[in-house]
């Protein structure tokens, strides 16, 4: 069973940045998607940033110019850096990933807590 462990996340006040880093506890072959996401008290999970081989990167609009995602596939890591860090950023950041095989598999990440506050 192969689990995702984010990390990185933390306290910080507005216009701060936080880097979260996402590593799976085993080799997981032929990735295809990875993503981000987070959920804020009461609210669904919202998807945040999401890279495909196939289809490219695409952000939430609320992030976008603020946060950068990348991956480093021979490692299996995934990140998320966020810069200009709002209140409304605050949420749980949930890390994302599936293989290309057929059918599927997907993986996530237990999420890191995620903190803007003066």
């Amino acid at each position: 069973q192969v689990h995702l462990v984010e990390s990185g996340g933390g306290l910080v006040q507005p216009g701060e940045s936080l880097r979260l880093s996402c590593a799976a506890s085993a080799r997981i072959l032929r990735i295809d998607v990875v993503a981000w996401y987070r959920q804020a008290p009461g609210k669904e999970r919202e998807l945040v940033a999401r890279n495909s081989i196939r289809d490219g990167t695409r952000y939430a609009d609320s992030v976008k110019g603020r946060f950068t995602i990348s991956r480093d596939d021979s490692k299996n890591m995934v990140y998320l850096q966020m810069n200009s860090l709002k209140p409304e950023d605050t949420a749980v950041y949930y890390c994302y990933l599936k293989n290309e095989f057929s059918p599927a598999t997907e993986y996530w990440g237990r999420g890191t807590q995620v903190t803007v506050s003066s």
